[in-house]
């Protein structure tokens, strides 16, 4: 796919950085045109603690903090599985030379207002970033379009693809971009790729499988979006929101399943 050659307005991702991001954002770069990344700092795991703690309760909070544990151990241990498989599928994990980057603080902080006015982009992508507040979303004067890995709405929320996985459900299995409205991926599905984990895939590599087989409809969302031609589908599936597994059942599926392989 060649880049596109047409005249058209900066485009912005919104985004907490990782390799699976970093492989979208250069291939959308590859193809149509320079990214200006919007890089917000992670939230702290004693904010993510307390955030879930009022939403869901402190048993599955702390449930959810150490699969976060193993799944950060695991991207350490199966390291050279990730290196692997982004040789394989010739993705690019790493910040192009010369990438621009706004460093803020949070996608709703009003840095990141200040670099999209300043940028003045055609689409604004967001992807692996907090959820945008109303106020926030409101003074982006252009699309807003979300990269969700899981299919839409069908799994919502957190690590759709493990779900898909944990319910029996591996047709599945894929990723979602969207436009973006209040809620937790809600807005109306653009487009949808699904695919297949592989051998040595674990809950640790999944996003960068999953990636891998949805660069292209991310390029293509952008490129409808900066050309007008943004139009929804309805997958015609029911809509659930989805949490971060915690440890038990993590390793409950990992024991029993063979789901998320290897357990970390």
């Amino acid at each position: 796919m060649a880049r596109s050659k047409t005249n058209q307005r900066p485009i912005v991702v919104v985004t907490e950085g990782g390799p699976h991001i970093w492989a979208i954002v250069n291939a959308i770069a590859d193809h149509l045109a320079p990214v200006s990344v919007i890089l917000e700092t992670p939230e702290s795991k004693r904010q993510l603690l307390l955030g879930r703690a009022r939403r869901q309760g402190w048993t599955s909070a702390i449930g959810q903090l150490g699969t976060m544990m193993l799944t950060r151990l695991g991207k350490r241990f199966f390291a050279g599985h990730a290196a692997r498989l982004a040789a394989e599928q010739k993705l690019q994990t790493e910040p192009k030379p010369g990438q621009k980057i706004v460093q803020v603080s949070s996608a709703n902080a009003p840095e990141c207002l200040q670099a999209i006015e300043k940028i003045q982009p055609g689409v604004v992508l967001l992807a692996g970033c907090r959820l945008l507040s109303r106020q926030t979303l409101a003074k982006i004067p252009c699309p807003v379009l979300n990269y969700h890995a899981g299919i839409a709405p069908k799994y919502r929320g957190m690590n759709g693809g493990y779900w898909a996985l944990a319910s029996g459900d591996a047709e599945n299995f894929g990723t979602t971009v969207h436009l973006v409205d209040a809620g937790v991926d809600t807005g109306g599905v653009l487009r949808q790729a699904r695919g297949k984990p592989q051998p040595g895939d674990t809950i640790s590599s999944y996003a960068l499988r999953q990636a891998a087989f949805s660069r292209d409809i991310c390029v293509e969302a952008v490129r409808d979006a900066l050309t007008g031609k943004l139009g929804t589908v309805d997958p015609g599936l029911p809509s659930r929101q989805w949490y971060y597994p915690t440890v038990w059942f993590y390793l409950y599926t990992g024991i029993l399943r063979g789901i998320g392989k290897n357990l970390i």
